[in-house]
């Protein structure tokens, strides 16, 4: 028998398993057909992986293409980046207001330019989460399931009276939503009872419905924010993280359970948590709502960099980076099983866009930076330093997010699932320079990082993405319709 694509000589990383046994991987017609040894050279092309890790592409869940950048830029460049880091999924965050394609409105008419601005430009496959971000927007959550395949909505707690970079503003104005309205603990209500009666109208695929909650609360960072400028007794990173404090975080993940209790939503994600008290909040709600099935989500950013390790102001992101227990706090619950997937949270904002007139001020930044290039050898090096299982670094990467997002052929290295694989040498280490970087992001907080391990090369769909330290070929990712099935 003929294949299209032999990937021979590989250490086999599947979700569920104990070992990493060596195989061979065989595809056609982008999917894979056979795993197992010896499957010989009857193929169109070969690759010998030299015994390297094969890891399912990864599925980062979470992205924001197109915030400081036109979305159509920063669909060809991001994605480079992400095929550069083994990532063959991205999920993308966008919603009406300011930044993104600034301007509001109906979704009907929104996400359509979302889409023709990112069509044929990826180098990987994506999908989008939408924001309901007015009362109409609610209306439009069954159109955007049934019509566009978009089955996961997002809530940004702290929108409705913080600013987006620390200092409060015109929320209206900067949101574009009607006057009159709010958005605020009463609009997070209706969006979960609205995403809750569209589970309902369609339970064949209400498990793959979810509302996802950027958790912090508002007034505690205004009233924080005014306290340390005040102060003016820290500075950069450690400044920004003091004035959006860990309980903060706690309280909104409260706020944001109980919501979901009360609106019989139970199918919740808590995004980018990024202290010990925000992962101890998430905990005590599981355990007290226990009929709500919680994801919990940490981002590379907060698992690799502290408030002192990371490359100055360059490194501000919501929530901020942390002190160091924080980071040992966040790795404990990694490796407990608590952590439900890692994402890279990448936000390309380059230089010009980030930094204010005085580069150290860090109130002055912006927020976000990229990372989806560190995802997979990050979490790989610093991963087995720590004893983090192989087959459990897949799961957080590629199966928890594919199977919860209701991508269907995504997350498994398996006969039937796309042939997304990402080869890792996991005894080859690298120092970060965002010299090297396909993101046209000029800076990284992670410089002078040592990721200890580094991606050979990536496969989206059997076809080459990625080799030898470069992207290869022109853009061949697709837009995902959700959910897809086998």
């Amino acid at each position: 028998m003929t294949h299209d694509l032999i990937i021979r000589n590989v250490r086999v990383v599947r979700p569920g398993t104990d070992d990493t046994p060596l195989a061979d991987i065989a595809v056609d017609d982008g999917r894979i057909t056979e795993v197992g040894p010896d499957l010989g050279t009857d193929a169109g092309e070969v690759h010998d992986g030299r015994g390297q890790l094969a890891f399912p592409g990864v599925v980062d869940a979470h992205q924001h293409w197109g915030i400081y950048n036109p979305l159509s830029d920063d669909t060809a460049t991001e994605s480079r980046a992400c095929a550069q880091g083994g990532v063959t999924t991205s999920l993308t965050y966008m919603r009406t207001g300011q930044y993104y394609l600034n301007k509001g409105g109906a979704y009907a008419d929104f996400f359509p330019e979302v889409l023709a601005a990112a069509e044929g430009r990826s180098h990987v496959d994506y999908g989008f989460h939408l924001a309901p971000m007015q009362a109409a927007h609610i209306d439009e959550i069954p159109m955007l399931v049934d019509e566009h395949g978009v089955t996961s909505f997002k809530i940004f707690m702290f929108y409705g009276s913080h600013g987006l970079h620390g200092r409060s503003n015109s929320q209206n104005d900067f949101l574009m939503i009607p006057e009159g309205e709010r958005y605020d603990i009463a609009h997070f209500e209706f969006v979960m009872r609205g995403i809750q009666r569209v589970r309902e109208q369609r339970p064949d695929i209400a498990d793959r419905i979810s509302l996802s909650l950027h958790c912090e609360t508002a007034e505690i960072m205004t009233a924080y924010t005014k306290i340390v400028e005040q102060e003016g007794r820290l500075t950069g990173l450690e400044a920004y993280s003091a004035s959006r404090p860990p309980h903060s975080e706690g309280l909104a993940v409260t706020i944001a359970s109980y919501l979901a209790h009360e609106t019989g939503l139970p199918t919740i994600n808590l995004l980018h948590l990024s202290s010990a008290k925000a992962l101890d909040a998430a905990m005590l709600m599981a355990g007290t709502f226990p009929h709500v099935d919680f994801r919990r989500e940490v981002t590379v950013g907060h698992l690799l960099a502290d408030v002192h390790t990371a490359d100055g102001v360059g490194g501000k992101v919501n929530p901020p980076l942390r002190p160091r227990e924080d980071v040992e706090a966040l790795w404990r619950h990694v490796l407990a099983g608590d952590v439900s997937w890692v994402v890279s949270d990448h936000a390309c904002c380059k230089e010009a866009t980030k930094f204010g007139d005085d580069h150290e001020d860090v109130f002055a930044a912006k927020s976000g930076f990229g990372g989806a290039e560190y995802l997979l050898p990050g979490l790989v090096g610093e991963g087995l330093k720590r004893g983090l299982a192989l087959p459990r670094i897949a799961e957080l990467t590629s199966t928890n997010p594919a199977r919860r997002f209701g991508l269907g052929t995504k997350g498994d290295i398996a006969p039937g699932f796309d042939a997304d694989v990402a080869l890792i040498d996991p005894d080859t280490s690298w120092t970060v320079d965002p010299a090297d970087s396909e993101s046209t992001q000029e800076y990284t907080p992670f410089r002078g990082l040592e990721i200890g391990s580094t991606v050979t090369r990536t496969f989206l769909r059997g076809r080459t993405v990625y080799a030898d330290g470069a992207v290869v070929g022109e853009p061949a990712g697709r837009y995902l319709r959700r959910p897809t099935a086998m």
